[in-house]
């Protein structure tokens, strides 16, 4: 028998009764997701911005738009190089401005979210390609937009916290950019399938086992088994000299247990991490922090840890 999957918080069940029966991610398909998810409203609560301002940059792929949020007019504030979720092949800086706003409003950082291109129009590495190219951006343009490169984060959810974790290797490897904080929020850092919460919640809300697989059938394009770290990040051999980490999962998530062996694998490698799980919650669940108890804790949480870092740098 499958493992028996854990309960639900009362708010959670209640979000889950609602959508019980609906069809699969497989059987919406991609163009159904991507409208019904561009067309979410946003709360009427959200954190009002000093400022909030688009640009567009350079990049490998094309230009990459982003959208940066600023809690205060301040200068040298730190900053969260954001990375949204969505399976690398939906989702934009609008559909995920309520959480990169909540972010910015808990963290008191700037926050310059990246609407990197999107798979499988663009293959992969682009979404790597782009998140890299954006924090490298970010750091070089520090004074430009009134951030302090010496307290840059690289922040993601779901598949943005898989390029979090890739850009944090890849600034290690290749010397740069410096990298404050890497914080990796219900990530997709591993393509196990083995994994005891991928079969204990295979049934799960908001993401199943099955949507799991079309979301990486989807993402892969085609293309064979992805087999390098910056693709994979659990594929990294070594997690050595990496930047602290902060690192988010659900109980209830499919992918749980590959950011918490990521997360152990951190501090094996003595990297400080901290690493929370949140019982009776579902993926995604701190995108909906106006519905869920826990996402808004895990909001205030992860925002204080980062104060408490901005407040008393640290070099590792």
């Amino acid at each position: 028998m499958p493992p028996h999957p854990p309960p639900l918080d009362p708010d959670a069940s209640v979000i889950a009764a609602a959508i019980a029966g609906m069809p699969s991610m497989r059987e919406r398909g991609l163009a159904a997701l991507r409208r019904d998810l561009e067309a979410l409203p946003f709360p009427p609560d959200l954190p009002v911005m000093a400022a909030t301002g688009d640009r567009r940059i350079d990049g490998p792929w094309g230009n990459i738009p982003l959208r940066i949020h600023r809690p205060a007019l301040a200068d040298r504030t730190p900053v969260l190089v954001y990375f949204h979720g969505g399976g690398m092949c939906m989702g934009s800086n609008h559909s995920f401005e309520p959480l990169a706003r909540r972010l910015a409003h808990s963290s008191g950082a700037t926050v310059v979210a990246v609407d990197y291109h999107l798979a499988p129009e663009s293959p992969p590495p682009a979404q790597f390609d782009d998140a890299y190219a954006a924090t490298v951006w970010t750091a070089e343009h520090a004074e430009d937009i009134g951030v302090d490169p010496d307290r840059l984060v690289v922040i993601g959810d779901s598949a943005g916290g898989t390029l979090a974790a890739a850009v944090a290797l890849a600034a290690r490897d290749r010397g740069g950019p410096a990298i404050s904080c890497q914080v990796l929020l219900c990530p997709g850092l591993d393509r196990d399938l083995g994994a005891r919460s991928i079969n204990e919640c295979a049934d799960a809300p908001v993401l199943s086992r099955d949507d799991v697989l079309f979301l990486n059938e989807t993402a892969d394009g085609g293309q064979r088994c992805p087999d390098g770290p910056y693709r994979i990040p659990a594929y990294a051999g070594d997690l050595a000299g990496l930047p602290p980490a902060i690192v988010v999962t659900a109980e209830c998530d499919p992918l749980r247990d590959w950011g918490e062996r990521y997360a152990h694998r951190l501090r094996e490698a003595r990297v400080q991490t901290t690493l929370t799980r949140y019982p009776g919650s579902y993926h995604g669940f701190v995108m909906q922090s106006d519905h869920l108890a826990r996402g808004r804790l895990a909001l205030a949480e992860t925002g204080a840890l980062l104060r408490a870092k901005f407040a008393h740098p640290l070099p590792f």
